[in-house]
């Protein structure tokens, strides 16, 4: 770029075209909606059968690509929107300088040159003669002799100096530094051109209509590319506030533009997506981004693997020993390959919810948390907690993890349709939170305190954050729900910290820390426990109890008690079902719910007047 092209130039033009991309990236977020809201969610109330199944699979290869041009659109909106403020940056800096030139009654040649007026003291009778000088800038070479042990600019900067404090006319030294700020701002132009144009060229899709798992992966490329590129743009909006409260959240994104709200959730959707106290729809939407990406990373990587070696060799008669390639194939792939699939089936389970969307008039689903590194992580919401009436937060327990969360999620959809009906014209929201490490062993984890106590803080501020970011003017009635050690855990929330709950209600509970219902941070009354027939893990907590003082179940009462016990103090619901996992159990083709169901959607919607009590 050179002088007469950044003079002419109009970073609004950028600015305009990102506009353009954001309103068609906007319309793509909106067709993505009503396919999957609307139009799918609407054959799904009216229509079953194999060609619905077949039509929702169609339609949401539709809402991928529509989902697809949504976040490349962001990405080059932020490109174009950092580009302009790098190019008027330079800009300004050219407009200054040319402004103090012609007010020093300089000349700008149409090169960036400037020619200086004679002035001066005489010498030998005449005034130093005027002259054109062409300035340099920091960071690109120069001609000028430097010491090559020192800094380059520095030296260049000395010698001007110098220069100008022995040149006779004054004039020189001020010409210097005004052509020095032209050379600077069109290398500072270039140097954005030079950027940005070939970050720009690789945001571009295959000329098809198939979004592949490769494609994600771009995306998740493009995003790095952009974000590194765009850092002194994206430093100009305020970050959310480190460690900050739910509260200090939603303050802080209520503070931002429009604009820069879509620069922070393009740039960086899994930071955006794990703070509490944002809005349910803006989580969900970072959140499905990561997912996307995710699923199909962890996809190309199984992909990756090599297919297992034969396992087996004979040695003889009935004998067999493993092979040398199988047991290389053993070390080497198979742990990766099992963590994998397990991430993807939990993946595949997410994203089988958010297809049931209008089944039965199952709401729309939101994905308030998403981490697949680890054991993995995810919050799965049936219906919009910040606008509900009613919300009910599931915790659960020991063995369940990302690969897992299929039967997590279905009993939280059972709880919805169990609830719903029971709060007519009012909205209702079940949410499977799983947002912690759980145990994963029965017998060595789960008699332990650390998964409880190291989780309960984010529950807590995940419970804070729902009442942040509610729009009903009114904090949600929020009801917690521990299942098993899920139980442990929010006893533990309670003890640690401010639970903000207005119902518990503990199932299969082994035990939750605290010897009381009194000590559980909600008010008087509303603590209630379900112990069904053939469940062993009450007892097991009992007996956890009895034999161990520092284990995790343990309270500082002088004799064990379980909130099965009638001297903890709950109220003890009835049930119909049996065994530790049926408390959820539902008839969703007659819509049918078993009173161990039934009697938790009461207390739900906060009709605790019709759970039945057992006498």
């Amino acid at each position: 770029m050179d002088y007469a092209t950044l003079t002419s130039l109009k970073p609004s033009e950028f600015e305009d075209a990102a506009g353009g991309y954001r309103t068609v990236g906007d319309m793509a977020g909106q067709a993505k909606d009503d396919l999957e809201q609307r139009i799918a969610a609407g054959m799904r109330k009216t229509l079953e059968g194999e060609a619905v199944d077949a039509a929702v699979v169609q339609l949401r290869k539709l809402a991928t690509n529509f989902h697809y041009t949504q976040v490349e659109c962001a990405l080059i909106t932020t490109a174009l929107n950092s580009l302009a403020y790098e190019l008027r940056a330079a800009k300004d800096k050219l407009d200054a300088a040319v402004e103090d030139a012609e007010a020093q009654k300089f000349t700008v040649g149409p090169d960036g040159s400037v020619s200086y007026p004679a002035a001066g003291d005489k010498v030998d009778g005449k005034v130093p003669e005027g002259g054109t000088v062409t300035g340099s800038a920091k960071g690109k070479p120069t001609n000028q002799p430097i010491d090559p042990t020192g800094d380059a600019n520095d030296a260049a900067d000395a010698l001007e100096r110098q220069a100008a404090n022995i040149h006779p006319n004054p004039n020189y030294g001020r010409a210097v530094a005004i052509a020095n700020r032209i050379a600077q701002a069109v290398y500072d132009a270039t140097q954005a051109d030079e950027k940005w144009a070939p970050k720009l060229r690789t945001l571009k899709a295959d000329d098809d209509l198939d979004v592949s798992r490769y494609d994600w992966t771009d995306a998740q490329s493009d995003a790095s590319g952009v974000r590194s590129g765009a850092k002194d743009y994206l430093d100009d909006i305020k970050h959310p506030p480190k460690d900050g409260s739910p509260q200090d959240n939603a303050k802080w994104w209520k503070s931002l533009s429009d604009q820069e709200k879509a620069d922070y959730a393009a740039m960086y959707p899994a930071s955006l997506g794990k703070l509490d106290g944002i809005p349910a729809d803006v989580r969900d939407e970072a959140n499905r981004v990561e997912l996307a990406e995710r699923r199909a990373d962890y996809q190309i990587r199984l992909d990756a693997i090599p297919k297992e070696p034969t396992k087996f060799r004979n040695l003889g008669p009935d004998v067999t020993a493993y092979t040398q390639e199988w047991l290389d194939w053993h070390h080497k792939y198979e742990g990766e390959k099992k963590r994998l699939e397990g991430a993807l089936k939990g993946m595949d389970a997410i994203q089988n919810r958010f297809d049931q969307t209008g089944r039965k008039g199952l709401p729309e689903a939101y994905l308030l948390g998403f981490d697949a590194e680890g054991r993995g992580r995810a919050i799965v919401a049936n219906g919009n907690p910040d606008t509900a009436d009613h919300t009910a937060v599931y915790v659960p327990g020991t063995t369940s993890n990302l690969s897992k969360i299929q039967g997590d999620i279905n009993r939280m959809t059972n709880l919805w349709h169990a609830s719903e009906p029971l709060a007519p014209g009012q909205k209702v929201s079940t949410i499977t939170w799983l947002g912690y490490d759980a145990p994963q062993n029965i017998v060595t984890d789960a008699t332990r305190p650390g998964y409880a106590n190291t989780g309960a803080p984010a529950f807590n501020q995940f419970v804070d954050g729902l009442n942040a970011s509610n729009e009903s003017g009114t904090d949600s009635h929020v009801t917690a729900i521990g299942h098993s050690y899920g139980s442990t855990l929010i006893g533990s929330a309670a003890r640690q910290g401010d639970l903000n709950a207005d119902d518990v209600i503990f199932a299969g509970s082994p035990g939750v820390q605290v010897g009381s219902a009194e000590e559980l941070d909600v008010p008087k009354g509303h603590v209630w426990n379900e112990y069904a027939d053939g469940d062993p893990v009450p007892e097991l907590g009992r007996a956890f109890h009895g034999g161990d003082r520092s284990s995790r179940f343990w309270h500082d009462a002088d004799m064990p008690i379980i909130p099965a016990d009638a001297d903890f103090g709950a109220h003890q619901m009835t049930t119909d079902t049996e065994g530790h996992s049926g408390y959820w159990d539902y008839d969703l083709e007659h819509e049918d719910s078993s009173q161990s169901l039934l009697n938790q959607a009461n207390v739900v919607v906060g009709r605790h007047d019709k759970v039945q009590i057992n006498d």
